[in-house]
Protein backbone atom coordinates (compact mmCIF):
# COMPACT_ATOMS: atom_id res chain seq x y z
CA UNK A 1 0.00 0.00 0.00
CA UNK A 2 2.72 2.10 1.12
CA UNK A 3 4.42 1.50 -2.59
CA UNK A 4 1.17 2.53 -4.34
CA UNK A 5 0.99 5.36 -2.42
CA UNK A 6 4.64 6.35 -3.08
CA UNK A 7 4.07 5.50 -6.73
CA UNK A 8 1.14 8.00 -7.10
CA UNK A 9 2.87 11.00 -5.64
CA UNK A 10 5.53 10.41 -8.14
CA UNK A 11 3.34 10.81 -10.97
CA UNK A 12 1.18 13.40 -9.75
CA UNK A 13 4.62 15.63 -9.26
CA UNK A 14 5.99 14.55 -12.98
CA UNK A 15 2.48 15.57 -14.32
CA UNK A 16 2.68 19.17 -12.44
CA UNK A 17 6.52 19.53 -13.52
CA UNK A 18 5.17 18.88 -17.22
CA UNK A 19 1.73 21.07 -17.12
CA UNK A 20 4.48 23.78 -16.18
CA UNK A 21 6.84 23.55 -18.40
CA UNK A 22 4.43 23.30 -21.27
CA UNK A 23 3.29 26.50 -20.09
CA UNK A 24 6.96 28.31 -20.05
CA UNK A 25 6.79 27.23 -23.63
CA UNK A 26 3.32 28.73 -24.45
CA UNK A 27 4.75 32.05 -22.76
CA UNK A 28 8.10 31.65 -25.05
CA UNK A 29 5.51 31.35 -28.28
CA UNK A 30 3.02 34.42 -26.97
CA UNK A 31 5.21 36.72 -25.54
CA UNK A 32 8.78 36.34 -27.39
CA UNK A 33 11.80 35.46 -25.84
CA UNK A 34 11.71 35.47 -21.91
CA UNK A 35 14.14 38.42 -20.49
CA UNK A 36 16.26 37.49 -17.52
CA UNK A 37 13.74 38.90 -14.49
CA UNK A 38 10.48 36.70 -16.42
CA UNK A 39 12.35 33.84 -16.39
CA UNK A 40 13.68 34.02 -12.87
CA UNK A 41 9.70 34.78 -12.23
CA UNK A 42 8.30 31.80 -14.07
CA UNK A 43 11.65 29.59 -12.45
CA UNK A 44 10.15 30.66 -9.53
CA UNK A 45 6.51 29.40 -9.93
CA UNK A 46 8.14 26.42 -11.42
CA UNK A 47 10.38 25.60 -8.74
CA UNK A 48 7.04 26.81 -6.30
CA UNK A 49 5.19 24.12 -7.97
CA UNK A 50 7.36 20.86 -7.75
CA UNK A 51 7.58 21.95 -3.92
CA UNK A 52 3.98 21.90 -3.61
CA UNK A 53 4.15 18.12 -5.39
CA UNK A 54 6.17 16.71 -2.48
CA UNK A 55 3.60 18.33 0.09
CA UNK A 56 1.39 16.27 1.64
CA UNK A 57 -2.23 17.04 2.06
CA UNK A 58 -4.69 16.76 4.66
CA UNK A 59 -5.78 13.13 3.39
CA UNK A 60 -2.25 12.17 3.67
CA UNK A 61 -1.98 12.87 7.09
CA UNK A 62 0.79 15.58 6.79
CA UNK A 63 0.51 19.28 8.25
CA UNK A 64 -1.05 21.84 5.75
CA UNK A 65 2.05 24.32 5.06
CA UNK A 66 1.31 27.67 6.61
CA UNK A 67 2.31 30.82 4.34
CA UNK A 68 4.84 33.25 5.91
CA UNK A 69 3.06 36.28 6.79
CA UNK A 70 3.70 39.42 4.52
CA UNK A 71 6.03 42.42 5.82
CA UNK A 72 4.20 44.90 7.07
CA UNK A 73 4.40 48.25 5.02
CA UNK A 74 4.78 51.25 7.09
CA UNK A 75 1.87 54.10 6.22
CA UNK A 76 3.68 57.09 4.83
CA UNK A 77 3.39 59.41 7.61
CA UNK A 78 0.56 62.12 7.16
CA UNK A 79 0.61 65.67 6.76
CA UNK A 80 0.26 67.87 9.49
CA UNK A 81 -3.01 69.20 9.77
CA UNK A 82 -3.61 72.70 9.09
CA UNK A 83 -5.60 75.64 11.34
CA UNK A 84 -9.45 74.20 11.02
CA UNK A 85 -11.64 76.48 8.69
CA UNK A 86 -8.28 77.37 6.90
CA UNK A 87 -8.56 77.80 3.26
CA UNK A 88 -6.34 74.78 1.64
CA UNK A 89 -3.05 75.66 0.80
CA UNK A 90 -2.88 75.93 -3.16
CA UNK A 91 0.70 74.64 -3.68
CA UNK A 92 2.76 72.69 -0.66
CA UNK A 93 6.13 74.49 -2.46
CA UNK A 94 4.82 78.33 -2.33
CA UNK A 95 1.93 79.89 0.17
CA UNK A 96 1.58 82.72 -2.56
CA UNK A 97 0.59 80.65 -5.60
CA UNK A 98 -3.01 82.70 -5.13
CA UNK A 99 -0.76 86.02 -5.63
CA UNK A 100 0.28 85.37 -9.33
CA UNK A 101 -0.38 88.88 -11.26
CA UNK A 102 -4.19 90.42 -11.89
CA UNK A 103 -5.61 86.93 -10.11
CA UNK A 104 -8.34 89.07 -8.69
CA UNK A 105 -10.98 87.14 -6.33
CA UNK A 106 -14.70 87.97 -7.61
CA UNK A 107 -14.98 89.09 -4.52
CA UNK A 108 -12.65 92.36 -5.53
CA UNK A 109 -12.39 92.40 -9.27
CA UNK A 110 -14.63 95.25 -9.95
CA UNK A 111 -13.05 97.04 -7.08
CA UNK A 112 -12.08 100.30 -9.02
CA UNK A 113 -7.30 100.31 -8.24
CA UNK A 114 -6.24 102.59 -5.62
CA UNK A 115 -3.51 103.19 -3.18
CA UNK A 116 -4.77 104.10 0.16
CA UNK A 117 -2.25 106.00 2.40
CA UNK A 118 -2.82 106.75 6.03
CA UNK A 119 -1.12 110.03 6.59
CA UNK A 120 -0.24 109.70 10.32
CA UNK A 121 -0.25 113.42 11.15
CA UNK A 122 -2.66 114.47 9.29
CA UNK A 123 -5.36 112.14 10.50
CA UNK A 124 -6.64 111.43 6.95
CA UNK A 125 -6.06 108.85 4.32
CA UNK A 126 -5.17 110.08 0.93
CA UNK A 127 -6.64 107.94 -2.07
CA UNK A 128 -3.93 107.74 -4.91
CA UNK A 129 -5.06 106.53 -8.80
CA UNK A 130 -2.28 104.37 -9.97
CA UNK A 131 -2.80 104.90 -13.20
CA UNK A 132 -2.37 108.93 -12.89
CA UNK A 133 0.17 108.79 -9.81
CA UNK A 134 -2.70 111.87 -8.98
CA UNK A 135 -4.43 112.30 -5.04
CA UNK A 136 -8.01 111.91 -6.13
CA UNK A 137 -9.72 112.15 -2.05
CA UNK A 138 -8.82 113.04 0.70
CA UNK A 139 -10.72 111.14 3.38
CA UNK A 140 -10.58 112.35 7.06
CA UNK A 141 -9.75 109.82 9.83
CA UNK A 142 -9.50 109.00 13.47
CA UNK A 143 -6.26 110.13 15.34
CA UNK A 144 -3.00 108.96 14.41
CA UNK A 145 -3.72 106.45 11.56
CA UNK A 146 -0.87 103.32 11.64
CA UNK A 147 -2.35 101.14 8.97
CA UNK A 148 -5.05 100.80 6.13
CA UNK A 149 -5.97 97.07 6.57
CA UNK A 150 -8.02 94.86 4.04
CA UNK A 151 -10.77 92.55 5.92
CA UNK A 152 -10.38 88.84 5.65
CA UNK A 153 -13.10 88.55 3.33
CA UNK A 154 -11.84 91.26 1.49
CA UNK A 155 -14.97 93.78 1.58
CA UNK A 156 -13.65 95.92 4.15
CA UNK A 157 -10.52 98.03 4.35
CA UNK A 158 -9.99 99.48 8.00
CA UNK A 159 -7.50 102.03 8.89
CA UNK A 160 -6.26 101.82 12.28
CA UNK A 161 -6.39 105.40 14.35
CA UNK A 162 -3.83 104.37 17.17
CA UNK A 163 -4.26 107.30 19.42
CA UNK A 164 -8.03 107.91 18.36
CA UNK A 165 -8.50 104.23 19.76
CA UNK A 166 -11.15 103.66 16.73
CA UNK A 167 -11.54 101.44 13.11
CA UNK A 168 -12.57 103.43 10.28
CA UNK A 169 -14.01 101.33 7.72
CA UNK A 170 -13.65 101.99 3.85
CA UNK A 171 -15.81 100.40 1.28
CA UNK A 172 -12.95 99.76 -1.37
CA UNK A 173 -16.15 99.30 -4.07
CA UNK A 174 -16.97 103.28 -3.39
CA UNK A 175 -14.56 104.61 -1.25
CA UNK A 176 -16.97 105.66 0.97
CA UNK A 177 -16.05 106.05 5.14
CA UNK A 178 -18.19 104.21 7.22
CA UNK A 179 -19.09 104.75 11.29
CA UNK A 180 -15.64 104.46 13.21
CA UNK A 181 -15.60 101.28 15.62
CA UNK A 182 -14.21 101.41 19.24
CA UNK A 183 -11.28 99.89 19.56
CA UNK A 184 -8.58 100.16 21.80
CA UNK A 185 -4.97 101.36 20.95
CA UNK A 186 -5.24 99.43 17.39
CA UNK A 187 -1.65 100.05 15.95
CA UNK A 188 -1.92 97.06 13.53
CA UNK A 189 -4.79 94.46 12.56
CA UNK A 190 -4.53 90.48 11.51
CA UNK A 191 -6.57 87.96 10.47
CA UNK A 192 -6.43 84.35 11.54
CA UNK A 193 -6.43 81.98 8.56
CA UNK A 194 -9.37 80.87 8.73
CA UNK A 195 -11.25 84.32 9.39
CA UNK A 196 -12.41 83.23 12.40
CA UNK A 197 -10.56 86.34 14.48
CA UNK A 198 -9.39 89.73 13.97
CA UNK A 199 -6.09 90.36 16.09
CA UNK A 200 -5.34 93.60 17.35
CA UNK A 201 -1.87 94.74 18.12
CA UNK A 202 -2.23 96.97 20.69
CA UNK A 203 1.02 98.19 20.92
CA UNK A 204 0.87 100.06 23.86
CA UNK A 205 -1.39 98.33 26.01
CA UNK A 206 0.98 94.79 25.44
CA UNK A 207 -1.73 93.29 24.41
CA UNK A 208 -2.62 90.77 21.59
CA UNK A 209 -6.38 91.10 21.21
CA UNK A 210 -8.83 88.86 19.75
CA UNK A 211 -11.63 89.91 17.93
CA UNK A 212 -14.66 89.57 15.86
CA UNK A 213 -13.50 90.10 12.39
CA UNK A 214 -17.03 91.81 11.48
CA UNK A 215 -18.05 93.56 14.56
CA UNK A 216 -14.59 93.54 16.69
CA UNK A 217 -16.01 92.50 19.43
CA UNK A 218 -13.66 91.30 21.71
CA UNK A 219 -13.11 87.85 22.04
CA UNK A 220 -9.56 86.69 24.31
CA UNK A 221 -7.09 89.28 25.66
CA UNK A 222 -3.70 87.70 25.37
CA UNK A 223 -1.08 89.86 27.92
CA UNK A 224 2.47 89.57 26.75
CA UNK A 225 5.52 90.65 28.60
CA UNK A 226 7.70 92.21 25.70
CA UNK A 227 7.31 96.02 24.75
CA UNK A 228 5.51 97.38 21.07
CA UNK A 229 3.88 94.11 19.57
CA UNK A 230 4.35 95.24 15.82
CA UNK A 231 4.08 92.82 12.60
CA UNK A 232 2.95 89.02 12.36
CA UNK A 233 2.87 86.50 9.80
CA UNK A 234 1.66 82.96 9.93
CA UNK A 235 3.22 79.73 9.12
CA UNK A 236 2.17 77.78 6.18
CA UNK A 237 -0.33 75.61 7.92
CA UNK A 238 -1.17 78.55 9.90
CA UNK A 239 -0.99 76.83 13.34
CA UNK A 240 1.27 79.44 14.88
CA UNK A 241 2.25 83.06 13.86
CA UNK A 242 5.39 84.78 14.70
CA UNK A 243 5.09 88.47 15.88
CA UNK A 244 7.67 91.24 16.23
CA UNK A 245 8.25 93.24 19.77
CA UNK A 246 10.15 96.51 18.39
CA UNK A 247 10.24 98.58 21.69
CA UNK A 248 12.12 95.62 23.68
CA UNK A 249 13.84 94.16 20.52
CA UNK A 250 11.57 90.25 21.01
CA UNK A 251 9.66 88.13 19.23
CA UNK A 252 6.93 85.57 19.86
CA UNK A 253 5.88 82.55 19.14
CA UNK A 254 1.86 82.37 19.04
CA UNK A 255 -0.48 79.16 19.00
CA UNK A 256 -2.92 80.13 16.88
CA UNK A 257 -6.05 77.97 17.98
CA UNK A 258 -5.09 78.38 21.65
CA UNK A 259 -4.35 81.91 21.82
CA UNK A 260 -1.39 81.66 23.32
CA UNK A 261 2.18 82.62 23.51
CA UNK A 262 4.29 79.52 23.51
CA UNK A 263 7.74 80.85 22.82
CA UNK A 264 9.53 84.20 23.40
CA UNK A 265 12.79 85.12 22.68
CA UNK A 266 15.52 88.24 22.52
CA UNK A 267 16.91 88.96 19.73
CA UNK A 268 20.94 88.86 19.91
CA UNK A 269 21.72 92.67 19.45
CA UNK A 270 22.03 95.36 21.55
CA UNK A 271 19.33 98.20 20.76
CA UNK A 272 17.04 95.78 17.89
CA UNK A 273 13.73 97.09 16.73
CA UNK A 274 12.19 94.20 14.48
CA UNK A 275 9.48 96.10 12.23
CA UNK A 276 7.86 93.81 9.32
CA UNK A 277 7.42 89.92 9.48
CA UNK A 278 7.64 87.42 6.07
CA UNK A 279 7.32 83.96 5.89
CA UNK A 280 8.73 82.41 2.51
CA UNK A 281 7.03 81.13 0.03
CA UNK A 282 7.91 77.65 0.65
CA UNK A 283 7.09 78.08 4.16
CA UNK A 284 10.21 76.78 6.22
CA UNK A 285 11.59 80.65 6.98
CA UNK A 286 10.51 83.61 8.49
CA UNK A 287 12.08 86.67 8.01
CA UNK A 288 11.95 89.93 10.39
CA UNK A 289 13.29 93.32 8.87
CA UNK A 290 15.04 95.12 11.73
CA UNK A 291 15.25 99.25 11.40
CA UNK A 292 18.31 99.08 14.19
CA UNK A 293 20.16 96.39 13.53
CA UNK A 294 19.94 97.31 9.41
CA UNK A 295 18.85 94.61 8.15
CA UNK A 296 16.82 91.28 8.34
CA UNK A 297 16.33 88.20 10.82
CA UNK A 298 16.17 84.70 9.14
CA UNK A 299 14.21 82.56 11.50
CA UNK A 300 13.55 78.68 11.59
CA UNK A 301 9.54 79.17 12.52
CA UNK A 302 9.33 75.73 13.84
CA UNK A 303 12.66 75.37 16.26
CA UNK A 304 12.29 79.07 17.02
CA UNK A 305 15.85 78.83 17.89
CA UNK A 306 18.25 82.12 17.49
CA UNK A 307 18.10 83.82 13.93
CA UNK A 308 20.65 84.96 12.03
CA UNK A 309 21.03 88.45 10.39
CA UNK A 310 21.29 89.10 6.65
CA UNK A 311 22.71 93.33 6.23
CA UNK A 312 19.94 94.92 4.00
CA UNK A 313 20.52 98.07 4.39
CA UNK A 314 20.21 101.64 6.48
CA UNK A 315 16.42 101.10 8.13
CA UNK A 316 15.32 98.27 7.31
CA UNK A 317 11.74 98.82 7.76
CA UNK A 318 8.89 96.54 5.07
CA UNK A 319 8.95 92.96 3.27
CA UNK A 320 7.12 92.54 0.11
CA UNK A 321 7.18 89.35 -2.05
CA UNK A 322 7.04 89.53 -5.89
CA UNK A 323 4.17 87.93 -7.84
CA UNK A 324 6.19 85.30 -8.97
CA UNK A 325 7.72 84.78 -5.42
CA UNK A 326 10.83 84.65 -6.38
CA UNK A 327 11.72 88.03 -5.09
CA UNK A 328 11.50 90.39 -1.63
CA UNK A 329 11.69 93.67 -1.47
CA UNK A 330 12.90 95.41 1.33
CA UNK A 331 12.43 99.03 1.66
CA UNK A 332 15.09 100.49 3.79
CA UNK A 333 14.05 103.75 5.37
CA UNK A 334 17.16 105.21 6.62
CA UNK A 335 19.27 105.48 3.52
CA UNK A 336 16.42 105.49 0.71
CA UNK A 337 16.98 102.36 -1.26
CA UNK A 338 15.14 99.12 -1.32
CA UNK A 339 17.27 96.00 -1.53
CA UNK A 340 16.43 92.74 -3.24
CA UNK A 341 16.13 89.43 -2.21
CA UNK A 342 16.24 86.52 -4.46
CA UNK A 343 14.44 83.33 -2.08
CA UNK A 344 15.92 81.16 -4.66
CA UNK A 345 19.59 81.76 -4.59
CA UNK A 346 19.41 82.88 -0.95
CA UNK A 347 21.41 86.28 -0.45
CA UNK A 348 20.30 89.86 -1.96
CA UNK A 349 21.15 90.48 -5.70
CA UNK A 350 20.21 94.17 -5.97
CA UNK A 351 19.81 97.49 -4.58
CA UNK A 352 17.78 100.15 -6.22
CA UNK A 353 18.30 103.81 -4.64
CA UNK A 354 15.65 106.77 -4.93
CA UNK A 355 16.57 110.24 -6.58
CA UNK A 356 16.73 113.02 -4.13
CA UNK A 357 16.85 110.20 -0.98
CA UNK A 358 13.74 109.40 0.69
CA UNK A 359 12.11 107.32 3.32
CA UNK A 360 10.72 104.12 2.30
CA UNK A 361 8.49 102.38 4.26
CA UNK A 362 5.59 100.68 4.22
CA UNK A 363 3.55 99.56 0.93
CA UNK A 364 2.56 96.94 -1.02
CA UNK A 365 3.18 95.43 -4.92
CA UNK A 366 0.31 96.23 -7.66
CA UNK A 367 -2.10 93.95 -8.76
CA UNK A 368 -0.12 93.31 -11.91
CA UNK A 369 3.54 92.80 -10.00
CA UNK A 370 4.65 95.98 -11.85
CA UNK A 371 5.00 98.65 -9.28
CA UNK A 372 5.93 98.59 -5.64
CA UNK A 373 4.43 101.70 -3.87
CA UNK A 374 5.94 102.57 -0.79
CA UNK A 375 5.04 105.41 2.21
CA UNK A 376 7.85 108.47 2.44
CA UNK A 377 7.60 108.25 6.22
CA UNK A 378 9.77 111.42 6.81
CA UNK A 379 8.90 113.25 4.01
CA UNK A 380 5.08 113.39 3.09
CA UNK A 381 5.45 111.59 0.06
CA UNK A 382 4.45 108.39 -1.87
CA UNK A 383 6.59 106.24 -4.19
CA UNK A 384 5.86 104.04 -7.27
CA UNK A 385 9.15 102.16 -7.92
CA UNK A 386 9.15 99.66 -11.20
CA UNK A 387 9.87 96.11 -9.95
CA UNK A 388 11.75 94.99 -13.32
CA UNK A 389 14.21 97.85 -13.34
CA UNK A 390 14.07 99.74 -9.95
CA UNK A 391 13.00 103.03 -11.72
CA UNK A 392 11.05 105.10 -9.96
CA UNK A 393 7.91 106.30 -11.83
CA UNK A 394 6.48 108.84 -9.80
CA UNK A 395 6.80 110.79 -6.24
CA UNK A 396 3.33 111.60 -4.98
CA UNK A 397 2.77 114.38 -2.54
CA UNK A 398 0.53 113.26 0.30
CA UNK A 399 -0.31 114.08 4.14
CA UNK A 400 2.09 114.21 7.19
CA UNK A 401 4.14 110.79 8.45
CA UNK A 402 2.50 108.05 5.84
CA UNK A 403 2.96 104.95 7.11
CA UNK A 404 0.87 101.68 5.88
CA UNK A 405 -0.75 102.38 2.79
CA UNK A 406 -2.42 99.56 1.31
CA UNK A 407 -2.52 98.67 -2.89
CA UNK A 408 -6.04 97.16 -3.39
CA UNK A 409 -7.32 95.19 -4.73
CA UNK A 410 -4.60 92.81 -4.84
CA UNK A 411 -4.82 88.95 -5.77
CA UNK A 412 -5.58 86.28 -3.50
CA UNK A 413 -8.52 84.44 -1.79
CA UNK A 414 -8.03 86.10 1.25
CA UNK A 415 -6.21 89.19 3.26
CA UNK A 416 -4.60 87.78 6.33
CA UNK A 417 -4.15 91.64 7.23
CA UNK A 418 -1.51 94.26 7.87
CA UNK A 419 -1.17 96.13 4.44
CA UNK A 420 -2.21 93.37 2.62
CA UNK A 421 -0.81 89.95 3.11
CA UNK A 422 -2.88 87.52 0.88
CA UNK A 423 -3.08 83.93 0.51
Amino acid sequence: MAHRTQRHRTQRHRTQAHRTRTRLAQTHRTYGPVTTRTGALLAAALLAALAGCGSGDPGDGAAPVKKAAAPAVPEPAAAPAGLPGMPPVLDPKDVYAADRPDRLSPVVKNFPSRVYVPNTNSNTVSVIDPATYQVVETIPVGNQPQHVVPSWDLKTLWVNNNRGHTLTPIDPATGVAGKPVEVHDPYNLYFTPNGKYAIVMASLDRELVFRDPHTMERRKTVPVSCYGVNHADFSADGRYFVVSCEFSGELLKVDTEKMEVIGQQKLPFEGAMPQDVKISPDGKTFYIADMMAHGMWVLDGEKFTTPTLMATGKGAHGLYIGRDSREMYIPNRGEGSVSVFDFEKNKLTKKWWLPDGGSPDMGGVSADGKVLWLSGRYDAEVYAIDTASGKQLARIPVGGGPHGLAVYPQPGRYSLGHTGVFR
